[in-house]
């Protein structure tokens, strides 16, 4: 493979990004601990309030990505005591020299704010209970969803996306329900401009069991953390949900059943609530009775319980009793509060984060606890559980949830009526998740022309779906498609590709087969390797709900010279050559790869590249130069 001059600037520009700084657990203590006490809440002395992060921009004490021509930093590290702050004799002590470098490195990094977060006293609180919406008048048969946001374009005055031409709207679709782009014979014959049916092509997609399942349990490994290998897995400290959740996803399992399965699970669903069990000492907050309620509510309820899990949280109004009275139904053995690594000496007691709905029995056995829960969580009642699923769904198919991020429902969403009318419907569909994906994927909006969005320096404000960065899985499943070059599930070949006998057994089983016949393996029944690694494909040791959206060194280098990459593309450039003229491979790929044909500076760049008479070597280039277009990594 060759570098191009694009890519060594987008080399420059990954290394070139340091980490950046945790503003929850590193910088929002900090400015509570010296700053708030004079300047938030409804305190702002000197007309400074550090309540939000556009308060503090208005007063012009942080100069973005400058910490030392901030004025922030300047009276933080003044020598005259008349200039430093806090001032002398207040109560909060002078900030050490660690304190300060992280706020210089926050500033630097661009100080970035958790979404929502404020050190306002008044915030934002997501209903519990489902609340009816009622729709804006118009036309019968309007989808609902398009009722909304045409009542909030209006609002916004807000020119509304142009609708996006079929071709697109099948690669968008194709990708988005089952992973894998649209067939060349499926582009090939379709009928003139604006004649498909979308609502019957969205049916097809969905009713396609196999491809969903296979699609979606990306989605699910990732919010469940289920790897196949790696941490945990020494000595039965941790186990799969591949086999139960493959067939959950086969079977559309209702999702007030799926969660109930899972926590209070079966033999073959109980590794969600067991966790990783760590090797060695760890600290209090990453005990498995721990990481139950640090899973159950960021999952199921979009909450943030891994701040509370040390201590009372600082970016929302739970504690850290109500954490450890949550991990207090899984455990089996008195517990006692530990507050930043330091016994309380208090215990916990077993409790639901919402009594209003019901209560825990903290005198019954386990599993008779998670039983409750169980019902707790999936009451009818309990809108949170309903909110956090269809905004998780949402996001994956517009790019941006309601709410944002997905893991804090106590931020306020741009649209509270979408928001619940989405919930409403779900349940009314008596927890059907394809009918939401469906009632997304034939609305208006949805196909709409999506944005790329950068950085947000204000209120977020809808505009149209968001672009969308692949994720491991569908970059290789795109181009195994694309080239034919699929893994085969036997032998010596399943063994290097680390899908187990288990899980192949667990696809057979969810489709009564005896045998795999000449069905692809796709790439989220394999283990993480480096190339799904540094396409970033997690390890799934914490939960995951959003996987990064930046180009980063390690991924530059493995799509240029890696030698999964490389191999991947060799062996398709070998099979492709072996079958199709030079021409015709030229118009077979873009088909394939972007579902449309390539223009004539295209085709002429790619004649260049491939030759009169193409090598494997040369098929190789045009195959890369192809795969490497934000065209094809992105979903547009």
């Amino acid at each position: 493979m060759r570098l191009t001059p694009i890519l060594f600037t987008l080399l420059a520009f990954a290394s070139s990004r340091a980490a950046a700084v945790d503003f929850a657990h590193e910088v929002a203590p900090i400015l509570k601990k010296h700053c708030v006490e004079c300047h938030g809440g409804s305190k702002s002395k000197g007309g400074l309030s550090i309540n939000t992060r556009a308060l503090l921009l208005e007063a012009d004490v942080v100069k973005v990505g400058e910490p030392k021509g901030s004025l922030m930093i300047e009276l933080l590290t003044a020598e005259d005591p008349d200039d430093r702050m806090p001032p002398p004799g207040k109560k909060k002590a002078a900030l050490d020299p660690a304190e300060i470098t992280v706020l210089e490195r926050w500033i630097a990094d661009g100080a970035k704010w958790e979404d929502g977060f404020t050190f306002s006293e008044k915030r934002y609180e997501l209903p519990l209970k489902p609340r009816p919406v009622k729709l804006p008048q118009g036309k019968p048969g309007t989808n609902p969803i398009d009722l909304l946001v045409a009542e909030h374009f209006k609002k916004e005055q807000i020119e509304p996306p142009v609708p996006i031409d079929d071709r697109t709207f099948l690669h968008r679709l194709s990708l988005d329900l089952i992973g894998l782009p649209p067939s060349v014979e499926t582009l090939a014959e379709l009928p003139r401009e604006g004649a498909i049916d979308r609502n019957a092509a969205t049916d097809r997609l969905l009713a396609d069991n196999q491809a969903y399942a296979e699609h979606w349990m990306t989605f699910w490994n990732d919010l469940l953390r289920n790897e196949y290998v790696g941490t945990g897995y020494i000595e039965g400290g941790r186990q799969q949900v591949t086999k139960w959740l493959y067939r959950s996803l086969v079977e559309n399992k209702k999702f007030d059943v799926f969660i109930r399965e899972l926590i209070a699970p079966g033999e073959e669903s109980k590794g969600f609530v067991k966790g990783i069990q760590w090797r060695g000492t760890v600290n209090a907050s990453q005990t498995q009775e721990i990481q139950f309620s640090q899973n159950v509510s960021q999952v199921f309820l979009g909450i943030n319980m891994k701040c509370a899990s040390c201590h009372d949280s600082f970016v929302d109004r739970w504690t850290l009793r109500e954490a450890y009275g949550l991990a207090a139904i899984y455990s089996e053995k008195p517990l006692e509060l530990t507050r930043c690594d330091k016994p309380t000496g208090e215990m916990a007691v077993a409790a639901w984060l919402f009594p209003e709905l019901g209560e825990i029995d903290a005198k019954k056995p386990r599993d008779e606890r998670l039983k409750q829960l169980a019902t707790l969580i999936t009451h009818p009642e309990n809108g949170r559980t309903q909110r956090t699923i269809v905004n998780r769904i949402w996001n994956q198919m517009m790019g941006r949830g309601i709410v944002h991020p997905v893991d804090a429902m106590s931020t306020e969403p741009w649209n509270e009526d979408l928001l619940d009318l989405l919930a409403n419907l779900f349940v009314e569909s008596n927890y059907d998740l394809k009918s939401v994906i469906r009632l997304i994927a034939t609305s208006r909006t949805y196909q709409s022309r999506s944005e790329v969005r950068g950085e947000e320096n204000g209120p977020y404000v809808f505009r149209g779906p968001v672009r969308k960065r692949m994720t491991a899985e569908q970059f290789l499943d795109s181009i195994r498609s694309i080239t034919g070059v699929w893994p085969e599930p036997e032998g010596n070949a399943l063994a290097n590709k680390g899908l187990t006998g288990g899980q192949l057994k667990a696809v057979m089983d969810a489709h009564g087969l005896k045998k795999w016949d000449d069905r692809p393996v796709r790439a989220v029944f394999a283990s993480r390797d480096e190339l799904q690694a540094a396409l970033g494909r997690p390890n799934r040791e914490q939960i995951v709900s959003s996987r990064p959206d930046i180009l980063t060194t390690l991924e530059a280098i493995s799509l240029a010279n890696g030698p999964e990459m490389a191999g991947l593309l060799k062996a398709g450039a070998e099979k492709l050559k072996a079958k199709t003229a030079s021409r015709d491979l030229i118009g077979k790929v873009y088909l394939a790869a972007l579902s449309r044909k390539p223009t004539d500076s295209e085709i002429r760049v790619a004649a260049e590249i491939l030759g009169e008479s193409p090598s494997t070597e040369a098929t190789e280039d045009f195959l890369w130069s192809v795969f490497m277009l934000p065209e094809f990594q992105y979903i547009n």
